[in-house]
């Protein structure tokens, strides 16, 4: 399941993604904070859509567009 950078505002295009809360790897439960993303407004921590194995791709730091792919978790069947 791709983790992706979400729209948290109506005029929202980008956000810096600002860190990981959880270590590449690890198993993660549904709703438990992955990561913190940061608007011109506010900086929010982002929830996990389900249980699984979290796989990172973003850095901190660098600016994203909405939509954007930054990382991957492995959903048991």
């Amino acid at each position: 399941m791709p983790l992706r950078i979400p729209k948290l505002g109506m005029a929202m295009t980008e956000a810096t993604f600002v860190e990981w809360l959880v270590d590449d790897g690890a198993v993660v439960a549904d709703g438990q904070p992955l990561y913190s993303v940061e608007t011109d407004k506010v900086e929010s921590e982002v929830p996990s859509p389900a249980a699984g194995t979290l796989h990172q791709a973003a850095e901190p730091g660098v600016v994203y567009p909405v939509g954007t792919e930054i990382g991957t978790l492995d959903v048991p069947d």
